[in-house]
């Protein structure tokens, strides 16, 4: 059996009938950086110089799903969930916005030519086919997988392997790009977010986290070892009682599991941090520790059923996409989507609805928040983009429908029971 309150989380289920409104409600909300009504892009290749993406540009295909900002570069990825998508990964330069401009364009990054389709779909391992979030480690490297995969509606291809991408933020340059094998994965769709564990003084040292939302697994990568292993748990499959969304009057079932995961503080006990996980579709949070995630040799056994424990249910309407621990407070924050709201936990406290709380909840402009990550200064960003609105109804182009929101993470918790946690 795992011990999970060696750190001082302690695990168990408290239910607490809500109801349908919020508690704690008394946060900071969160500044609103850039909005857009569609997406634009800049520098724009010419097409008659040997371009090969055969793709008309279709603004209302374009919708961000994820955000990670590092020293005034803002990295926006764009999955291709449907046709005429000229980038996957872009990029914002925050210095060269002008003032005042609430809606900059978008530019592919590392280059249009890396973002682009072959005429016919054949695969090009060095080309990046659909991105959905990306993360900047301790040692200034963006890390992202590329699904390999073309969702359109009724012409679903998986182009080619699915890959993991490392590029050196500092050159610009690619570190390592893994292909991700077929023994690992058959599709590379589930794997739509990442965690980085990595510290700035052993940086051939890390590890990639990366939930499967479809097999519901958990695939690690060694960058040292150059290789990969699974875990499949229980605990990573969707709950069926929680499944039932209502956002933006959109009412919809989804079934996505382990989706989200947050490293917590060192603990000399477990050899290694507290890992916070979670499917979207549930309210319960579970945990588990890096030692656990680091070893091939326990996950090549299958005799770990006992390392994966729930932690507590964080209370109805809370089901979250990501995630993220904040060393200075202690607290972890969620973006939940059911209640379009940014809630938080100290990790001090006992887990159980009672002790979440909600810092920011808007239900016009907070509408599906896709992303939640942390900088290098500790600042929380967060992007929500109406997505079920979007595959479900029909977004208003006369409207803002994407924003990109910033906060100080002590500055969120204030005034509410999230802050000073002895």
């Amino acid at each position: 059996m795992l011990n999970l309150e060696m750190n001082g989380t302690r695990c168990f289920v408290v239910k607490i009938l809500w109801g349908f409104f919020v508690l704690g409600v008394a946060g900071t909300e969160f500044e609103k950086v850039f909005e857009w009504k569609q997406i634009s892009y800049t520098n724009l290749p010419d097409r008659s110089k040997g371009s090969t993406d055969n793709e008309t540009f279709q603004a209302y295909n374009n919708v961000p799903m994820g955000a990670t900002h590092h020293k005034n570069r803002l990295f926006i990825s764009i999955p291709r969930r449907r046709p005429g998508i000229l980038a996957t990964l872009n990029v914002i330069d925050m210095t060269k916005v002008s003032r005042g401009d609430r809606s900059p364009p978008l530019q592919a990054y590392p280059s249009y030519s890396i973002n682009e389709l072959q005429p016919q779909y054949e695969p090009d391992l060095h080309k990046l086919i659909s991105v959905y979030r990306t993360r900047v480690d301790a040692c200034e490297r963006l890390w992202f997988v590329d699904t390999g995969m073309l969702e359109y509606p009724g012409n679903r291809m998986q182009v080619q392997r699915p890959q993991l991408w490392i590029i050196d933020l500092k050159r610009d340059q690619l570190v390592q790009r893994y292909t991700i094998p077929a023994s690992i994965v058959r599709e590379g769709v589930g794997m739509a977010s990442l965690t980085v564990d990595v510290e700035a003084t052993d940086c051939d040292a890390a590890y990639a986290y990366i939930p499967d939302l479809v097999a519901n697994a958990i695939h690690v990568y060694g960058l040292r070892e150059n290789d990969m292993w699974s875990f499949n748990h229980s605990s990573f499959a969707h709950d069926p009682t929680r499944a039932a969304l209502n956002v933006a009057g959109q009412r919809f079932e989804w079934d996505d599991g382990v989706f989200s995961i947050a490293l917590g503080r060192n603990d000399t006990l477990a050899s290694g941090k507290m890992v916070y996980y979670h499917p979207m579709v549930s309210t319960t949070e579970f945990g588990t520790f890096t030692n656990v995630l680091r070893s091939k040799w326990i996950a090549l056994s299958g005799n770990y059923a006992s390392l994966f424990e729930p932690l507590g249910d964080r209370g109805p309407n809370t089901q979250s996409t990501m995630h993220h621990y904040d060393a200075r407070t202690g607290v972890l924050f969620y973006a939940e989507i059911n209640r379009n709201s940014i809630g938080c936990w100290n990790t001090r406290q006992v887990c159980e609805a009672g002790n979440h709380a909600v810092v920011h909840l808007n239900n016009r402009e907070l509408i599906y928040p896709s992303d939640l990550t942390s900088d290098s200064d500790g600042v929380l960003w967060v992007l929500t983009n109406n997505l079920p609105v979007w595959i479900y109804g029909r977004l208003n182009e006369s409207d803002y429908n994407f924003r990109i929101w910033r906060q100080d993470p002590a500055v969120a918790i204030r005034g509410t029971k999230c802050d000073n946690v002895a």
